[in-house]
């Protein structure tokens, strides 16, 4: 029975209004949390971009929910044995209900150490060992490691979770599909991606040759308006309709704002993102996600009202999905 999360998105909120809302969802109803990892919101509108592992300790602290990241990037702007350190723990912290969602990442996010930003192809390629490295160390043996893309010299974990921490790997074209069911401990995708969910059973279902979780996030914009929500997703998450590799390419906020005037209020009215109070809407909306075959879908307040979508959920839409 697919299980439905909620996504706690750093770009919109700040540290201690995300520990609140994981609260919150918590007595909703949700069963799971999902936590973006960023350095740069998408634009200046949305205006946030904590710490994500500082926002997980707290998170470990108020709620008993099992959280993932969504995702990390574990190649360029962190180094895959910090990543590795900093999953460990908040599987610690979480007494083992952390799994780490990874994927090839953006330029908004993973150029500000001015790396050069590798071409997809390429970024796969690094995923692909860095997954190698922090599973390596998440056995808490001394780990050295002399590789195309990385360098790892005597590091030994200490603090581990009794169970290695599951890795979970992003994809969405072919190549890191295939990538997550060959390596991937479970499969992270955005939207109801049927076709996505099926090519990574086909392609072997995660390293273990078997039916390994699959995960999705999708978006939601409670308001009792249609017309605020509408206009409140224009404003603050014009970035949902951008087309392409623009997402992974576009290096400041700015430039995603100057690709968003392009974006009509009219799109976003027309989009499957369910705005305002109608819960037949929204209860579509996760529906579609789990009839794509996906284990956990979680959704996400782009609206301003967040109690009142929290108690929406609550009352109208949640107790008609479980």
């Amino acid at each position: 029975m697919t299980e439905y999360g909620y996504f706690l998105a750093c770009e919109d909120h700040g540290p201690k209004a995300l520990v609140e809302q994981a609260r919150m969802a918590e007595d909703a109803g949700f069963t799971a949390l999902w936590i973006s990892d960023h350095f740069h919101p998408w634009t200046d509108a949305q205006g946030h971009s904590p710490f994500v592992w500082s926002v997980i300790g707290a998170l470990s602290q108020v709620t008993s929910l099992p959280v993932q990241t969504a995702v990390t990037c574990p190649t360029v702007r962190v180094h895959p044995v910090v990543a590795a350190h900093a999953a460990a723990t908040a599987a610690v912290q979480l007494d083992g209900r952390f799994r780490f969602g990874v994927g090839s990442g953006e330029a908004l996010n993973e150029h500000v150490t001015g790396e050069r930003w590798p071409p997809a192809a390429v970024r796969l390629e690094m995923l692909e060992e860095a997954v190698e490295v922090m599973r390596r160390l998440h056995t808490g043996e001394r780990v050295t490691h002399y590789g195309r893309h990385y360098t790892v010299e005597n590091a030994r974990l200490y603090d581990l979770p009794e169970e290695p921490v599951p890795i979970d790997v992003s994809g969405f074209g072919p190549a890191a599909i295939e990538l997550a069911a060959r390596i991937g401990d479970g499969f992270v995708c955005a939207g109801p991606q049927e076709e996505s969910v099926r090519r990574f059973h086909h392609a072997g279902g995660g390293r273990q040759g078997g039916q390994a979780p699959t995960f999705t996030g999708l978006k939601a914009a409670y308001d009792r308006s249609r017309d605020e929500a509408v206009r409140t997703v224009h404003r603050r998450w014009p970035n949902l309709f951008l087309p392409g590799e623009l997402g992974q390419v576009l290096p400041t906020p700015a430039h995603f704002e100057q690709a968003a005037e392009l974006v009509t209020e009219a799109q976003v009215a027309r989009s499957p993102i369910p705005c305002g109070p109608d819960p037949e809407a929204h209860i579509a909306s996760l529906r579609s996600g789990a009839e794509a075959g996906f284990d956990r879908v979680f959704t996400s307040q782009l609206g301003s009202d967040v109690r009142g979508f929290f108690d929406f959920y609550r009352t109208e839409v949640l107790p008609r999905l479980t």
